[in-house]
């Protein structure tokens, strides 16, 4: 199984201040436009550095009662980490013989145009978000 690290998500509350201060302070240039994802309970944005392959999502709740809302009352920051895999099903089933539980099964997903994502925990706390791979020029 190959596993690639797509992005790192960051909960926000505002994203277009989080991206011009990401722009700002380290020199992130937006990739994306701002995209809601309902399934997710979120907007999205995803930044990249020049020449860099692995994203920086900025993510925030799209209302009060997204699943997110709590964690950004928390103080935001870290949200998760993405990887890109060319089967989902098999990283998913190595990922759960590793101890890792299966968060959330595949679903289509807005941000990746309808490629599909999972979410698996484990002890860390850091949830992990795997998506299938696209082809040339996809996100």
């Amino acid at each position: 199984m190959e596993l690639n690290l797509h992005h790192i998500g960051i909960l926000v509350a505002e994203i277009p201040l989080a991206a011009s201060e990401y722009a700002r302070r380290f020199g992130y240039v937006a990739r994306t436009a701002i995209i809601h994802d309902p399934m997710q309970t979120a907007y999205v944005q995803f930044l990249a550095l020049p020449g860099t392959p692995v994203y920086l999502e900025l993510v925030a709740p799209d209302r009060p009662d997204s699943k997110l809302t709590n964690a950004l009352r928390k103080g935001g920051g870290l949200n998760h980490l993405c990887y890109v895999v060319l089967d989902l099903e098999a990283a998913c089933l190595h990922l759960r013989a590793e101890g890792m539980i299966l968060i959330q099964a595949p679903i289509a997903a807005v941000a990746f145009e309808g490629r599909r994502l999972a979410w698996l925990g484990a002890r860390d706390r850091i949830p992990i978000e795997l998506v299938e791979a696209g082809g040339p020029g996809s996100l």
